[in-house]
């Protein structure tokens, strides 16, 4: 049995975007489990990493939030893509796009 890899660093802010941006307003455990799933459960995004991300990212702007009623009927924390989270998003993907060119090119056979 496989285990879960670790969302490489620098990498978590795009994937959270992305999800917003794929399905707009959703809750930190929907992000996580978005992640999870879309990845066949090789990406796990711990709590621990999720919601302090989630909070640097209301603070730089690039999400806003509002309290809302899941679809279990609980309270959660809905977020939600702004226009600067948008742009950010832009930048996230050049830069990993960059990133995996430039190990493309190290790892390539000679």
């Amino acid at each position: 049995m496989e285990t879960r890899a670790e969302i490489p660093p620098g990498t978590l802010y795009m994937l959270i975007l992305k999800t917003l941006a794929r399905l707009g307003a959703m809750h930190g455990y929907g992000i996580a489990q978005y992640i999870q799933q879309t990845s066949d459960e090789v990406l796990q995004v711990e709590e621990g990493s999720l919601y302090p991300a989630l909070q640097r990212m209301l603070i730089k702007g690039w999400v806003v939030a509002e309290w809302q009623q899941s679809e279990n009927n609980r309270r959660a924390r809905y977020y939600k893509l702004t226009p600067e989270g948008r742009k950010q998003l832009s930048r996230e993907l050049r830069e990993f796009e960059r990133v995996i060119a430039a190990i493309g090119r190290v790892i390539q056979p000679v």
